[in-house]
């Protein structure tokens, strides 16, 4: 059986991970996978995360199995969460899944189970893992644009794009801090995207994964409640993976908005199903945790203090990078990095510049030009400005 197996494609990002660990420079930097660091380079344990395990460790009873919806205190903490407290949580049911991979693939399969002949759009670019599991469900996908000749939000060209959107489409939309751009739309962007979604008909599926590393925790998450406002049908992907820092727990939550509550239990079985096919319960210990800083009113003030910090450090590395390459007289470059959100940036530089940087002076980013700018060591940021600079003097 095995014999027959075509090779098959590969991961772009762990294969440049790999590359990396082979890589014997000592100046080497990683810049591929989307991960926060410290300024010392590590990736901390959040202490709101820390205490809150320490406090269920002392208390912790059982391992028993939590059900096909996984934790359902966790469930309505993220519910609130996201849509705020005066949010529409009585026409909306949410799902633990296995991280935010986990409920975009569950949310795929409710949308070809309801909608067979829809079509998904994505943005392009998109997350590099957006397309594979859309098509894994068995989906059609098109894309729309995203960025504008100068590397900004393309608010007409989105628009025009998704005007052939049709009734039975699903439009995927990332709520803030684009990955892999770092180029989000204006508030009356997003207000003209549900304008057009609740005129046209088509369910916005909104990927919630940096929310409170962009612009704040509730700013990051206006667009979706607003969208949640304005249209009869919504989706929502949220993962816990940076905000909390639980990479390798894997906690996420699937989310449904629907027009009412029969249509909205219709869909939650749906995703259940969709779960016990495919992993059956998710992982109890992130999902436990998040409860309990949530709930708690001193652990949830500390960790969104150390959201806060996180986002700090990772404007701070942004801003840097583009005054270091504005003073090697890139200025146009420099101001369009300086406009970007998030952990991600794209540089301005073409796959062929990418490799260059990589083969020339260790740095690693994706081919596209993405780079973790959340992953920079603060004393790192004028090599890799030297780098990207250098590069570029060499059109």
């Amino acid at each position: 059986m095995l014999e027959l197996l075509p090779p098959p494609p590969t991961d772009p990002l762990w294969d440049l991970t790999y590359e990396f660990g082979s890589d014997e420079r000592a100046e080497r930097l990683n810049l591929v996978l989307g991960v926060y660091r410290d300024h010392t380079g590590r990736t901390p344990v959040m202490a709101a995360v820390r205490e809150a395990e320490i406090r269920l460790a002392e208390r912790s009873e059982s391992k028993e199995y939590r059900g096909l919806s996984g934790n359902t205190a966790f469930n309505r903490a993220l519910l609130t969460l996201i849509l705020g407290d005066g949010g529409p949580q009585g026409r909306a049911a949410a799902v633990q899944t296995v991280a935010g991979s986990g409920a975009l693939r569950l949310l795929a399969d409710l949308i070809c189970r309801t909608r067979p002949g829809a079509t998904v759009w994505i943005s392009d670019p998109a997350y590099v893992n957006h397309r594979p599991i859309l098509e894994a469900a068995g989906l059609d996908v098109r894309t729309y644009g995203w960025r504008d000749a100068e590397g900004g939000f393309d608010a007409a060209g989105v628009l025009r794009d998704l005007a052939a959107a049709g009734r039975d489409d699903v439009v995927l939309l990332q709520g803030c801090c684009h990955n892999p751009t770092g180029v989000d739309p204006e508030p009356g962007d997003w207000a003209a995207l549900a304008d057009l979604a609740a005129r046209a008909g088509w369910v916005p599926f909104v990927d919630l994964a940096y929310h409170g590393l962009g612009d704040g925790l509730e700013a990051d998450l206006a667009a979706t409640r607003l969208l949640a406002e304005r249209v009869p049908e919504m989706l929502i992907a949220v993962s816990c993976s940076k905000n909390f820092g639980l990479y390798s727990d894997r906690t996420g939550c699937a989310i449904v908005l629907g027009a009412s509550e029969r249509a909205v239990r219709h869909a939650e079985t749906a995703l259940q199903n969709a779960a016990r096919t495919l992993y059956s319960m998710p992982p109890e210990h992130g999902a436990a945790v998040v409860t309990a800083v949530l709930e708690d009113e001193g652990l949830r003030a500390l960790w969104r203090e150390e959201l806060d910090l996180m986002r700090g450090r990772i404007e701070a590395n942004r801003s840097s990078l583009a005054a270091h390459l504005a003073e090697y007289g890139w200025a146009a470059q420099a101001a369009s990095l300086a406009r970007q959100r998030g952990m991600f940036s794209m540089l301005p530089l073409t796959p062929e510049e990418m490799l260059r940087l990589r083969r020339q002076y260790a740095i690693y980013g994706t081919t596209a030009g993405r780079i973790n700018i959340a992953g920079i060591e603060a004393g790192r940021i004028p090599c890799l400005a030297r780098g990207v600079a250098g590069v570029l003097a060499g059109r």
